[in-house]
Protein backbone atom coordinates (compact mmCIF):
# COMPACT_ATOMS: atom_id res chain seq x y z
CA UNK A 1 0.00 0.00 0.00
CA UNK A 2 1.19 3.65 -0.91
CA UNK A 3 2.31 5.19 1.90
CA UNK A 4 0.29 9.00 2.35
CA UNK A 5 -1.26 11.48 4.59
CA UNK A 6 -4.56 13.41 4.21
CA UNK A 7 -2.92 16.55 3.42
CA UNK A 8 -1.50 14.54 0.33
CA UNK A 9 -4.69 13.53 -1.05
CA UNK A 10 -5.94 17.38 -0.22
CA UNK A 11 -3.27 19.20 -1.95
CA UNK A 12 -3.83 16.89 -5.12
CA UNK A 13 -7.45 16.86 -5.24
CA UNK A 14 -6.89 21.26 -4.74
CA UNK A 15 -4.02 20.99 -7.67
CA UNK A 16 -6.00 18.79 -10.06
CA UNK A 17 -9.74 20.22 -9.99
CA UNK A 18 -11.47 17.60 -7.75
CA UNK A 19 -12.08 19.63 -4.58
CA UNK A 20 -11.90 23.41 -3.86
CA UNK A 21 -12.40 25.12 -0.16
CA UNK A 22 -15.82 26.76 -0.38
CA UNK A 23 -15.52 30.78 -0.55
CA UNK A 24 -11.80 30.57 -0.56
CA UNK A 25 -11.72 34.30 -1.98
CA UNK A 26 -13.34 35.19 1.71
CA UNK A 27 -10.94 33.25 3.84
CA UNK A 28 -13.57 29.88 3.71
CA UNK A 29 -16.38 28.45 5.33
CA UNK A 30 -15.12 25.97 8.10
CA UNK A 31 -16.00 22.41 6.92
CA UNK A 32 -17.44 22.71 3.61
CA UNK A 33 -16.09 22.41 -0.01
CA UNK A 34 -17.35 22.84 -3.77
CA UNK A 35 -16.77 19.75 -5.96
CA UNK A 36 -14.52 21.27 -8.84
CA UNK A 37 -14.79 19.84 -12.68
CA UNK A 38 -12.90 16.51 -12.03
CA UNK A 39 -14.37 16.23 -8.61
CA UNK A 40 -18.16 16.31 -10.51
CA UNK A 41 -17.38 13.52 -12.48
CA UNK A 42 -16.23 11.48 -10.00
CA UNK A 43 -19.08 12.05 -7.72
CA UNK A 44 -21.67 11.54 -10.95
CA UNK A 45 -19.98 8.61 -11.25
CA UNK A 46 -20.28 7.00 -7.33
CA UNK A 47 -23.85 8.25 -7.26
CA UNK A 48 -24.97 6.40 -10.55
CA UNK A 49 -23.08 3.58 -9.50
CA UNK A 50 -25.47 3.43 -6.23
CA UNK A 51 -28.31 3.86 -7.95
CA UNK A 52 -27.81 1.51 -10.81
CA UNK A 53 -26.68 -1.45 -8.27
CA UNK A 54 -29.09 -0.66 -5.25
CA UNK A 55 -32.08 0.68 -6.79
CA UNK A 56 -32.50 -0.09 -10.81
CA UNK A 57 -31.28 -3.86 -10.98
CA UNK A 58 -33.46 -4.82 -8.33
CA UNK A 59 -36.80 -5.50 -8.34
CA UNK A 60 -37.60 -5.11 -4.30
CA UNK A 61 -36.39 -1.74 -4.90
CA UNK A 62 -37.75 1.95 -6.18
CA UNK A 63 -36.46 5.16 -5.85
CA UNK A 64 -37.68 8.76 -4.28
CA UNK A 65 -36.07 12.14 -3.92
CA UNK A 66 -37.93 14.14 -0.96
CA UNK A 67 -37.73 17.84 0.01
CA UNK A 68 -34.75 19.11 2.21
CA UNK A 69 -37.43 20.90 4.38
CA UNK A 70 -39.87 18.63 5.98
CA UNK A 71 -42.37 19.94 8.40
CA UNK A 72 -40.65 20.97 11.44
CA UNK A 73 -43.07 18.21 13.59
CA UNK A 74 -41.38 15.51 11.33
CA UNK A 75 -38.06 16.02 13.34
CA UNK A 76 -40.17 15.97 17.04
CA UNK A 77 -41.19 12.43 16.13
CA UNK A 78 -38.37 11.04 14.61
CA UNK A 79 -36.10 11.93 18.16
CA UNK A 80 -33.86 14.65 16.33
CA UNK A 81 -35.19 17.51 18.35
CA UNK A 82 -34.74 16.09 21.66
CA UNK A 83 -31.32 13.73 21.05
CA UNK A 84 -29.77 14.23 17.79
CA UNK A 85 -26.57 15.83 19.48
CA UNK A 86 -22.94 15.85 19.74
CA UNK A 87 -20.73 16.21 22.89
CA UNK A 88 -18.73 19.46 22.58
CA UNK A 89 -15.91 20.98 24.41
CA UNK A 90 -14.97 25.00 25.02
CA UNK A 91 -11.15 25.83 25.04
CA UNK A 92 -11.40 27.86 28.38
CA UNK A 93 -9.40 30.54 26.53
CA UNK A 94 -10.18 31.14 22.43
CA UNK A 95 -13.84 29.72 23.57
CA UNK A 96 -13.36 27.84 20.31
CA UNK A 97 -15.44 24.41 20.46
CA UNK A 98 -14.30 20.88 19.70
CA UNK A 99 -15.64 17.56 19.66
CA UNK A 100 -15.18 15.64 22.83
CA UNK A 101 -14.57 12.10 21.24
CA UNK A 102 -12.31 13.85 18.68
CA UNK A 103 -9.98 15.21 21.03
CA UNK A 104 -9.97 11.79 22.91
CA UNK A 105 -8.94 10.30 19.16
CA UNK A 106 -6.19 12.68 18.39
CA UNK A 107 -4.48 11.96 22.36
CA UNK A 108 -5.23 8.49 21.74
CA UNK A 109 -3.32 8.74 18.00
CA UNK A 110 -0.40 10.45 19.91
CA UNK A 111 -0.03 7.54 22.59
CA UNK A 112 3.04 5.33 22.39
CA UNK A 113 0.84 2.69 24.07
CA UNK A 114 -2.52 3.79 23.88
CA UNK A 115 -5.38 2.20 26.53
CA UNK A 116 -7.47 -0.02 24.27
CA UNK A 117 -10.55 2.02 24.49
CA UNK A 118 -13.81 2.40 22.08
CA UNK A 119 -14.51 5.61 22.66
CA UNK A 120 -17.78 6.16 20.73
CA UNK A 121 -19.23 3.60 23.41
CA UNK A 122 -17.84 6.28 26.07
CA UNK A 123 -20.95 8.25 27.23
CA UNK A 124 -20.37 12.09 28.13
CA UNK A 125 -19.69 11.76 32.14
CA UNK A 126 -17.39 9.25 30.75
CA UNK A 127 -15.68 11.65 28.19
CA UNK A 128 -15.51 14.41 30.52
CA UNK A 129 -14.05 12.22 33.33
CA UNK A 130 -11.15 10.66 31.03
CA UNK A 131 -10.07 14.39 29.64
CA UNK A 132 -10.04 15.30 32.59
CA UNK A 133 -7.59 12.30 34.44
CA UNK A 134 -5.67 12.41 31.20
CA UNK A 135 -5.28 15.81 31.10
CA UNK A 136 -6.20 16.66 27.69
CA UNK A 137 -6.18 19.80 26.15
CA UNK A 138 -7.06 21.65 23.18
CA UNK A 139 -5.33 22.27 20.08
CA UNK A 140 -4.69 25.37 21.35
CA UNK A 141 -3.22 23.45 24.18
CA UNK A 142 -5.53 25.30 27.07
CA UNK A 143 -7.75 23.68 29.05
CA UNK A 144 -11.65 22.74 27.86
CA UNK A 145 -14.93 22.80 30.01
CA UNK A 146 -16.67 19.27 30.71
CA UNK A 147 -18.59 18.16 27.40
CA UNK A 148 -22.20 18.94 26.79
CA UNK A 149 -24.69 18.06 24.58
CA UNK A 150 -25.12 19.94 21.48
CA UNK A 151 -27.88 19.80 19.22
CA UNK A 152 -27.30 19.58 15.33
CA UNK A 153 -30.05 20.24 13.51
CA UNK A 154 -29.36 23.59 10.96
CA UNK A 155 -32.51 25.57 12.02
CA UNK A 156 -34.41 28.63 9.50
CA UNK A 157 -37.04 29.85 9.01
CA UNK A 158 -40.15 30.48 6.63
CA UNK A 159 -42.65 32.58 6.28
CA UNK A 160 -43.33 36.10 4.06
CA UNK A 161 -43.19 38.32 7.24
CA UNK A 162 -40.73 39.05 9.49
CA UNK A 163 -42.02 38.37 12.95
CA UNK A 164 -44.38 35.56 11.59
CA UNK A 165 -42.31 33.31 10.27
CA UNK A 166 -42.22 29.15 11.29
CA UNK A 167 -38.98 27.84 12.80
CA UNK A 168 -38.07 24.82 10.50
CA UNK A 169 -34.86 22.43 10.25
CA UNK A 170 -32.33 21.88 7.03
CA UNK A 171 -32.74 17.82 7.31
CA UNK A 172 -30.09 15.86 9.60
CA UNK A 173 -30.59 12.90 7.21
CA UNK A 174 -32.64 11.80 4.16
CA UNK A 175 -34.11 9.00 5.97
CA UNK A 176 -37.22 10.62 7.40
CA UNK A 177 -38.72 11.94 3.70
CA UNK A 178 -38.95 8.15 2.92
CA UNK A 179 -41.01 7.36 5.97
CA UNK A 180 -43.07 10.50 5.83
CA UNK A 181 -43.99 9.56 2.00
CA UNK A 182 -44.42 5.61 3.21
CA UNK A 183 -48.50 5.71 3.00
CA UNK A 184 -48.39 7.75 -0.55
CA UNK A 185 -45.27 5.48 -2.24
CA UNK A 186 -48.11 2.54 -1.35
CA UNK A 187 -51.15 3.86 -2.57
CA UNK A 188 -49.71 5.07 -5.93
CA UNK A 189 -47.45 2.15 -6.51
CA UNK A 190 -47.85 -2.22 -6.75
CA UNK A 191 -44.87 -2.43 -4.51
CA UNK A 192 -45.43 -5.29 -2.16
CA UNK A 193 -43.25 -6.48 1.47
CA UNK A 194 -40.67 -6.91 1.54
CA UNK A 195 -39.67 -3.75 -0.38
CA UNK A 196 -37.23 -0.90 -0.35
CA UNK A 197 -37.29 2.90 -0.70
CA UNK A 198 -33.99 4.36 -2.15
CA UNK A 199 -33.02 8.37 -2.30
CA UNK A 200 -29.68 10.48 -3.00
CA UNK A 201 -29.80 13.40 -1.45
CA UNK A 202 -28.11 16.66 0.63
CA UNK A 203 -28.29 16.38 4.55
CA UNK A 204 -27.22 19.04 7.00
CA UNK A 205 -25.46 18.98 10.33
CA UNK A 206 -24.43 21.83 12.36
CA UNK A 207 -21.10 20.32 13.56
CA UNK A 208 -17.75 20.92 14.79
CA UNK A 209 -15.04 19.26 12.59
CA UNK A 210 -11.78 18.89 12.98
CA UNK A 211 -10.04 19.02 9.65
CA UNK A 212 -10.56 15.54 7.96
CA UNK A 213 -11.35 17.22 4.42
CA UNK A 214 -15.13 16.07 3.10
CA UNK A 215 -15.29 13.28 5.41
CA UNK A 216 -17.24 15.46 7.85
CA UNK A 217 -18.47 18.30 6.29
CA UNK A 218 -22.07 20.84 7.15
CA UNK A 219 -23.87 19.92 4.24
CA UNK A 220 -22.82 16.17 2.51
CA UNK A 221 -24.83 14.21 0.45
CA UNK A 222 -26.51 10.74 1.26
CA UNK A 223 -27.57 7.60 0.03
CA UNK A 224 -30.13 6.28 1.87
CA UNK A 225 -32.25 2.81 1.73
CA UNK A 226 -34.98 2.41 4.23
CA UNK A 227 -35.84 -1.68 3.54
CA UNK A 228 -39.34 -2.79 4.96
CA UNK A 229 -40.40 -6.50 5.89
CA UNK A 230 -43.13 -8.32 8.17
CA UNK A 231 -40.72 -9.07 10.84
CA UNK A 232 -42.85 -12.68 11.27
CA UNK A 233 -42.31 -13.55 7.66
CA UNK A 234 -38.34 -12.22 7.41
CA UNK A 235 -35.70 -13.13 10.04
CA UNK A 236 -34.26 -9.07 10.60
CA UNK A 237 -30.92 -10.84 11.16
CA UNK A 238 -30.67 -12.83 8.28
CA UNK A 239 -32.38 -9.78 5.80
CA UNK A 240 -29.14 -7.75 7.85
CA UNK A 241 -26.16 -9.55 6.94
CA UNK A 242 -27.86 -9.68 3.13
CA UNK A 243 -27.37 -6.18 3.04
CA UNK A 244 -24.35 -6.36 4.67
CA UNK A 245 -22.74 -9.09 2.27
CA UNK A 246 -24.34 -6.64 -0.35
CA UNK A 247 -22.90 -3.28 0.68
CA UNK A 248 -19.27 -5.11 0.49
CA UNK A 249 -19.56 -6.51 -2.31
CA UNK A 250 -21.03 -3.04 -4.08
CA UNK A 251 -17.72 -1.62 -2.43
CA UNK A 252 -15.14 -4.06 -3.08
CA UNK A 253 -16.72 -5.51 -6.85
CA UNK A 254 -18.63 -2.03 -8.30
CA UNK A 255 -16.11 0.60 -6.85
CA UNK A 256 -12.61 -1.62 -6.91
CA UNK A 257 -11.69 -1.18 -3.20
CA UNK A 258 -9.31 -3.27 -1.59
CA UNK A 259 -10.21 -5.86 0.96
CA UNK A 260 -7.70 -5.62 3.57
CA UNK A 261 -8.90 -1.13 4.11
CA UNK A 262 -11.86 -2.65 5.24
CA UNK A 263 -13.49 -3.86 8.18
CA UNK A 264 -17.23 -4.56 10.11
CA UNK A 265 -17.28 -2.84 13.43
CA UNK A 266 -20.68 -3.63 15.40
CA UNK A 267 -21.95 -0.71 17.75
CA UNK A 268 -22.21 -1.19 21.70
CA UNK A 269 -25.40 -0.67 23.38
CA UNK A 270 -24.33 2.48 24.31
CA UNK A 271 -23.14 4.06 21.08
CA UNK A 272 -26.36 2.41 19.04
CA UNK A 273 -28.94 5.55 18.34
CA UNK A 274 -31.97 5.15 20.07
CA UNK A 275 -33.98 4.23 17.22
CA UNK A 276 -31.51 0.81 16.39
CA UNK A 277 -31.41 -2.64 17.55
CA UNK A 278 -28.54 -3.62 15.71
CA UNK A 279 -26.25 -1.67 14.07
CA UNK A 280 -22.79 -2.37 11.76
CA UNK A 281 -20.54 -0.06 10.17
CA UNK A 282 -18.25 -0.75 7.66
CA UNK A 283 -15.13 1.10 7.99
CA UNK A 284 -12.41 2.10 5.52
CA UNK A 285 -9.12 2.90 6.89
CA UNK A 286 -8.57 6.19 5.77
CA UNK A 287 -5.43 8.26 6.00
CA UNK A 288 -6.22 9.15 10.04
CA UNK A 289 -7.63 5.66 10.76
CA UNK A 290 -10.53 3.28 10.32
CA UNK A 291 -13.40 5.28 10.06
CA UNK A 292 -17.59 4.88 9.32
CA UNK A 293 -17.95 4.27 6.01
CA UNK A 294 -21.64 3.18 5.60
CA UNK A 295 -23.54 1.94 8.16
CA UNK A 296 -26.39 -0.41 8.51
CA UNK A 297 -28.63 -0.21 11.14
CA UNK A 298 -32.14 -2.59 12.43
CA UNK A 299 -34.74 0.20 12.94
CA UNK A 300 -37.54 -1.92 14.02
CA UNK A 301 -40.93 -0.07 13.41
CA UNK A 302 -39.95 3.15 15.45
CA UNK A 303 -40.04 5.55 12.82
CA UNK A 304 -43.56 4.68 11.41
CA UNK A 305 -44.92 4.11 14.77
CA UNK A 306 -43.86 7.67 15.70
CA UNK A 307 -44.68 9.44 12.72
CA UNK A 308 -48.76 7.60 13.25
CA UNK A 309 -48.54 8.82 16.82
CA UNK A 310 -47.58 12.70 16.27
CA UNK A 311 -49.50 12.89 12.92
CA UNK A 312 -52.32 10.29 13.09
CA UNK A 313 -51.77 9.07 9.48
CA UNK A 314 -52.35 5.45 8.80
CA UNK A 315 -48.79 3.79 7.82
CA UNK A 316 -49.61 0.27 8.22
CA UNK A 317 -49.52 -2.46 5.57
CA UNK A 318 -52.32 -4.62 4.76
CA UNK A 319 -50.90 -8.28 3.62
CA UNK A 320 -52.84 -8.55 -0.17
CA UNK A 321 -52.70 -12.12 0.54
CA UNK A 322 -53.73 -12.56 4.36
CA UNK A 323 -55.43 -9.70 5.09
CA UNK A 324 -53.04 -9.07 8.25
CA UNK A 325 -52.45 -5.12 8.74
CA UNK A 326 -49.10 -4.42 10.62
CA UNK A 327 -46.47 -1.88 11.00
CA UNK A 328 -43.64 -2.79 8.79
CA UNK A 329 -40.11 -3.02 10.06
CA UNK A 330 -37.14 -1.85 8.54
CA UNK A 331 -33.09 -2.68 7.92
CA UNK A 332 -31.56 0.62 6.96
CA UNK A 333 -28.26 0.44 5.04
CA UNK A 334 -27.37 4.26 4.42
CA UNK A 335 -23.62 5.96 3.24
CA UNK A 336 -22.50 9.55 2.65
CA UNK A 337 -21.60 9.92 -1.02
CA UNK A 338 -18.92 12.24 -0.18
CA UNK A 339 -17.13 9.83 1.82
CA UNK A 340 -17.05 7.03 -0.80
CA UNK A 341 -15.36 10.24 -2.68
CA UNK A 342 -12.85 10.23 -0.70
CA UNK A 343 -12.25 6.67 0.36
CA UNK A 344 -12.33 6.17 -3.73
CA UNK A 345 -9.29 8.84 -3.64
CA UNK A 346 -7.18 7.78 -1.20
CA UNK A 347 -7.53 3.91 -2.60
CA UNK A 348 -6.53 4.87 -6.23
CA UNK A 349 -3.31 6.86 -4.77
CA UNK A 350 -0.39 5.87 -5.84
CA UNK A 351 3.07 6.83 -5.76
CA UNK A 352 5.21 4.83 -8.59
CA UNK A 353 8.50 5.51 -7.68
CA UNK A 354 10.09 3.75 -10.81
CA UNK A 355 8.33 6.12 -13.20
CA UNK A 356 8.48 9.20 -11.01
CA UNK A 357 4.83 9.20 -11.31
CA UNK A 358 1.68 9.66 -9.28
CA UNK A 359 -1.25 8.02 -10.44
CA UNK A 360 -4.68 7.51 -9.34
CA UNK A 361 -5.91 3.95 -9.75
CA UNK A 362 -9.80 4.41 -10.46
CA UNK A 363 -11.50 1.84 -11.64
CA UNK A 364 -12.04 3.06 -15.12
CA UNK A 365 -15.75 3.16 -14.91
CA UNK A 366 -15.35 5.55 -12.21
CA UNK A 367 -12.49 7.95 -13.48
CA UNK A 368 -13.82 11.40 -14.20
CA UNK A 369 -12.75 11.11 -18.46
CA UNK A 370 -11.89 7.47 -19.32
CA UNK A 371 -9.96 8.45 -22.46
CA UNK A 372 -7.77 12.11 -23.35
CA UNK A 373 -7.17 12.49 -27.22
CA UNK A 374 -3.71 14.28 -27.87
CA UNK A 375 -2.04 15.50 -31.32
CA UNK A 376 1.59 14.79 -30.65
CA UNK A 377 2.39 18.31 -31.60
CA UNK A 378 -0.52 21.40 -31.33
CA UNK A 379 1.28 23.43 -34.30
CA UNK A 380 0.76 21.02 -37.21
CA UNK A 381 -2.52 21.35 -38.10
CA UNK A 382 -2.87 17.84 -40.00
CA UNK A 383 -2.41 16.49 -36.48
CA UNK A 384 -4.93 18.80 -34.47
CA UNK A 385 -6.96 18.25 -37.54
CA UNK A 386 -7.42 14.26 -37.13
CA UNK A 387 -7.05 14.55 -33.12
CA UNK A 388 -10.19 16.37 -33.55
CA UNK A 389 -12.13 13.94 -35.11
CA UNK A 390 -10.52 11.30 -33.41
CA UNK A 391 -12.11 13.47 -30.40
CA UNK A 392 -15.47 13.92 -32.02
CA UNK A 393 -15.63 9.99 -32.70
CA UNK A 394 -15.19 8.94 -29.21
CA UNK A 395 -17.00 11.57 -26.98
CA UNK A 396 -20.14 10.57 -27.29
CA UNK A 397 -19.35 7.45 -26.13
CA UNK A 398 -16.37 7.73 -23.49
CA UNK A 399 -16.33 11.19 -20.86
CA UNK A 400 -12.95 12.39 -22.80
CA UNK A 401 -10.93 15.43 -22.61
CA UNK A 402 -8.86 16.82 -25.37
CA UNK A 403 -5.21 18.05 -24.25
CA UNK A 404 -2.59 19.31 -26.37
CA UNK A 405 -0.41 21.12 -23.89
CA UNK A 406 3.36 20.47 -23.52
CA UNK A 407 4.98 17.72 -24.12
CA UNK A 408 3.46 14.13 -24.46
CA UNK A 409 5.48 12.90 -21.54
CA UNK A 410 3.85 15.72 -19.27
CA UNK A 411 0.52 15.54 -20.96
CA UNK A 412 0.55 11.89 -19.79
CA UNK A 413 1.49 12.27 -16.24
CA UNK A 414 -0.75 15.11 -16.03
CA UNK A 415 -3.67 12.24 -17.01
CA UNK A 416 -2.18 9.50 -14.58
CA UNK A 417 -2.44 11.85 -11.86
CA UNK A 418 -6.05 12.62 -12.42
CA UNK A 419 -7.07 9.17 -13.18
CA UNK A 420 -7.69 8.38 -16.75
CA UNK A 421 -7.22 5.24 -17.73
CA UNK A 422 -6.29 5.14 -21.38
CA UNK A 423 -4.30 8.35 -23.11
CA UNK A 424 -5.08 8.54 -27.38
CA UNK A 425 -2.37 10.23 -29.24
CA UNK A 426 -2.42 11.26 -32.74
CA UNK A 427 1.13 11.15 -34.62
CA UNK A 428 2.35 11.13 -37.81
CA UNK A 429 2.26 7.38 -38.33
CA UNK A 430 -1.84 8.14 -37.72
CA UNK A 431 -1.86 10.09 -41.03
CA UNK A 432 -0.42 6.81 -42.93
CA UNK A 433 -1.74 4.28 -41.33
CA UNK A 434 -5.76 5.25 -39.95
CA UNK A 435 -3.57 3.94 -36.59
CA UNK A 436 -3.65 5.62 -33.41
CA UNK A 437 -1.06 4.79 -29.80
CA UNK A 438 -3.52 3.59 -26.82
CA UNK A 439 -1.68 4.27 -23.84
CA UNK A 440 -2.65 2.06 -20.37
CA UNK A 441 -2.63 4.09 -17.38
CA UNK A 442 -1.56 1.45 -14.81
CA UNK A 443 1.01 0.13 -16.90
CA UNK A 444 2.36 2.49 -19.66
CA UNK A 445 2.34 0.31 -21.89
CA UNK A 446 1.58 1.63 -25.50
CA UNK A 447 -0.82 -0.10 -28.09
CA UNK A 448 -1.20 0.52 -32.06
CA UNK A 449 -5.39 0.32 -32.60
CA UNK A 450 -6.54 1.03 -36.33
CA UNK A 451 -9.12 3.96 -35.90
CA UNK A 452 -11.93 1.98 -36.85
CA UNK A 453 -11.26 -0.40 -34.58
CA UNK A 454 -11.17 1.93 -31.59
CA UNK A 455 -14.12 2.50 -30.12
CA UNK A 456 -14.37 -1.68 -29.87
CA UNK A 457 -11.42 -1.80 -28.45
CA UNK A 458 -12.28 0.96 -25.86
CA UNK A 459 -15.42 -0.56 -24.82
CA UNK A 460 -14.06 -4.34 -24.23
CA UNK A 461 -10.74 -2.63 -22.23
CA UNK A 462 -13.52 -0.48 -20.01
Amino acid sequence: MTEFTLETITALAKRRGFVYQTSEIYGGLASSYDYGPLGIELLRNIKNKWWQEMIRKRADMIGLDSQILLHPQTWVASGHVASFTDPLVEDKVTHKRYHADHLIEAWLAKQPDPPELIVEALSVAQMGEFIAEKKILSPDGNHVTEPKEFNILFETAVGAIEGAKSKVYLRGETAQGIFTNFRQVLDSTRVKLPFGIGQIGKSFRNEITTGQFVFRTLEFEQAEIEYFFDPEQTDWQELLQQWQQHMWDFVVHTLGVREENLRWRRHSDKERSHYSRETYDLDYRFPFGFKELWGVAYRTDYDLQQHIQHSGAKLSYKDPFTGKQFVPHVIEPAVGINRLFLMLLCDAYWHDAENKRTVLRFNPELAPYKTAVFPLLRNKPDLVQKAQAVYEMVAPHHATTWDDRGNIGKRYYYQDEIGTPFCITIDFETLETNSVTVRHRDTTQQTRVNIGQLLSYLQDQL
